[in-house]
């Protein structure tokens, strides 16, 4: 059964909007079922108030409510409560699905997004790796932060949206590798992605001095709008294969020598005579020439 059959008897769309606007939290599929499970215990509950007919099992009381008339208008009261919104709004309580799936679930949301953007609302709903949760158009933002009295957000430095990149696909990752990785120093950048949350310590390396470890939060998914790692954009600049590359150079550099650097020799010393293999004053040989001839003219 889909969300569209479900809504022929049961609004399950205008639920989950009552839902969505209830809470400032995200609301995930677990939420969502766990709420109908609950409706259908308090059905259940309701059903067994006192004044009604007990079941075959339980024994009838004697006096029943006559010995007690306020606990009879109590139940009578509640009974009349529980049946008025059924009757009165048989779309949101009535034929209430026992089980609704996280597919319809998703149907339904998703048919809630399309409907918010079309009308160009204030309210956008977005889902993270959390659930759904309604916010507000991005156009508004100045209006919230006026009404709250807070500062305009601060925006990240180009160095510290490069040190959260490599987090983000290096993860977990050592400053020692960020900072071979970008060539330059990481702490600053690594403090202010944790004082926004960003990034978060993981844990300790097995490397000698056990550094620690940093990794992506959950604050880090809803900044870039994404679910989960796996819906960031692949990456060849920052393959696993290319900055294990990056790190195996940082650990064993190249010596440069004079030649590699295009200065010139001084007389006598060594490697400065042409074709000795080193490449400074190396001259072209044709195809067939011995290793060992001199450039004459």
């Amino acid at each position: 059964m889909t969300a569209t059959q479900i809504c022929m008897a049961f609004n399950l769309p205008q639920v989950l909007k009552a839902l969505l606007f209830s809470t400032s939290q995200p609301l995930s599929v677990k939420d969502i079922q766990s709420a109908f499970t609950r409706f259908h215990d308090e059905a259940a509950r309701a059903a067994m108030l006192p004044g009604q007919a007990p079941a075959d099992n339980q024994p009838v009381q004697a006096g029943g409510a006559d010995e007690n008339p306020a606990a009879a208008a109590l139940a009578a009261a509640e009974s009349e409560v529980a049946e008025v919104p059924a009757l009165e709004h048989p779309e949101l309580y009535g034929d209430v699905p026992s089980l609704v799936t996280a597919a319809q679930i998703r149907e339904a949301m998703d048919g809630i997004a399309g409907e918010l953007r079309a009308a160009n609302e204030v309210c956008l709903l977005t889902e993270t790796a959390q659930g759904w949760r309604l916010v507000t158009q991005p156009r508004f933002a100045r209006w919230v932060r006026v009404l709250r009295n807070e500062p305009p957000p601060l925006k990240l430095s180009p160095s510290a949206l490069e040190t959260l990149a490599v987090v983000a696909y290096r993860q977990p990752v050592t400053r020692a590798e960020i900072e071979a990785i970008r060539g330059v120093a990481a702490e600053g950048g690594l403090n202010k992605l944790l004082e926004r949350g960003l990034i978060v310590i993981t844990g300790r390396a097995e490397l000698p001095g056990r550094p620690l470890h940093y990794g992506t939060t959950d604050a880090f998914l809803e900044f870039v709008g994404a679910r989960s790692l796996d819906e960031l954009p692949a990456s060849d600049v920052l393959s696993s294969r290319q900055i294990d590359d990056w790190l195996k150079d940082a650990a064993n550099p190249v010596r440069l020598g004079d030649a590699e650097m295009g200065l010139p020799l001084e007389p006598g010393e060594a490697g400065s005579e042409p074709g000795n293999g080193t490449g400074e004053l190396a001259v072209a040989r044709s195809p067939g020439e011995s290793a060992d001839a001199t450039a004459g003219p």
